[in-house]
């Protein structure tokens, strides 16, 4: 019950209204503040700049004006085959997936209105895992491990998570989807996930659980253009898609009957977020497994930059992605040794599920 609380609180009043301009183009107008540009554009700026030092460290170190010549196609040949081919995928896969979860996140906690509601707290992530260590644990005993197998990890945790948000979503649809029932639904398939996942690593092969345990930590480790194509042609559709439902997530803010009230058709809108979010999530855990807990505190973060009332969709997007690349710098060059980006993110983002735990609680006593 002391995650139910944060639920109803932030409905009981309406988003503050911030002071902008006015921007009219024909018959299309919308206030545009400037922390809602200044963000977006200042994570773009560190993002580049973070990739370029993160391409240009290694066994052969590289300038970081030496790295936008060669991204640039003014690079020696030496550099340009270090550049583009050993580390770029890295780091191209690791924006791709950082963007996909910060939007994800952002699209679930505005459509849900509470903090809490990520995918990893609504079992999506922990979906993709069991059908990735289904895959590595199961392939060539059973008929079943064969066709998983068969399908590869990747795609067996894309359909890991599709299946995880389809019953998310059929268990939570009752004439429209309620935030309250979306994340208890989400906490209960979160449980059966893991449950699964514990029995597959518990009854298999010592270096099957070894290999299922480095993938279901998130890694960019080794990742090459084909891991980076699919995500990206994905992103495509789906990136341009989320930002469309900008506008939608801004009226649903303001509740269900309000919503209504301003003629938005509210079944239809909750279906299309929900499933972009889940679509979201599943390409990008399918391309560099579970990262932990981007999607949780990147929203957070850009609604308190921006200063708004719901997390940015393009803030998010680039922060995670910013917050992705980083923690795969740290991972190679601080610590004392490599670690998979998902036990730093995992590392930031526990004690701010605490915090979001514990202050949610005083709120609601």
């Amino acid at each position: 019950m002391s995650v139910a609380a944060p639920v109803h609180a932030p409905e009981a009043q309406a988003p503050p209204v911030r002071s902008g301009r006015v921007v009219r183009l024909g018959r299309v107008s919308g206030v545009v503040r400037w922390r809602d540009l200044a963000v977006p554009l200042v994570a773009l700026i560190a993002l580049v700049l973070v990739s370029a030092v993160s391409m240009g460290r290694g066994d052969f170190p590289i300038g970081v004006v030496d790295v936008l010549r060669t991204l640039a196609g003014l690079g020696e040949g030496p550099q340009e085959f270090i550049v583009l081919e050993l580390r770029a995928p890295r780091v191209v896969v690791g924006v791709l997936v950082g963007l996909a979860l910060g939007m994800a996140g952002a699209l679930f906690q505005t459509f849900a209105r509470n903090p809490l509601a990520s995918p990893d707290t609504l079992g999506i992530t922990t979906g993709a895992s069991a059908g990735a260590v289904a895959a590595i644990v199961l392939s060539g005993g059973t008929s079943a491990g064969a066709v998983l197998g068969g399908l590869g990890i990747p795609l067996a945790a894309l359909l890991g998570a599709l299946t995880t948000g389809f019953l998310l979503f059929l268990l939570t649809w009752r004439a429209g989807i309620d935030g309250y029932r979306l994340v208890l639904v989400g906490i209960a398939l979160w449980a059966m996930g893991t449950a699964l996942t514990d029995w597959l690593l518990t009854n298999a092969e010592i270096y099957d659980a070894a290999s299922a345990y480095v993938w279901i930590t998130g890694s960019l480790n080794a990742r090459t253009w084909d891991d980076a194509l699919p995500l990206a042609l994905a992103l495509v559709v789906l990136l341009p898609a989320a930002l469309a439902t900008s506008r939608l997530l801004a009226v649903l803010q303001f509740g269900d009957d309000t919503a209504r009230g301003l003629g938005v058709r509210l079944a239809p809108t909750q279906t299309a977020v929900v499933l972009l979010a889940v679509g979201l999530v599943a390409f990008a855990v399918s391309a560099a497994g579970p990262i932990a807990f981007v999607s949780l505190i990147v929203p957070q973060i850009a609604v308190r930059l921006t200063g708004g009332a719901r997390p940015p969709l393009l803030a998010s997007g680039l922060l995670g992605a910013l917050l992705v690349v980083g923690a795969d710098l740290v991972t190679r060059t601080v610590l004392p040794e490599a670690l998979p980006v998902g036990i730093l993110t995992a590392a930031i983002g526990a004690p701010y599920l605490l915090w979001l735990l514990v202050r949610g609680r005083r709120r609601f006593t």
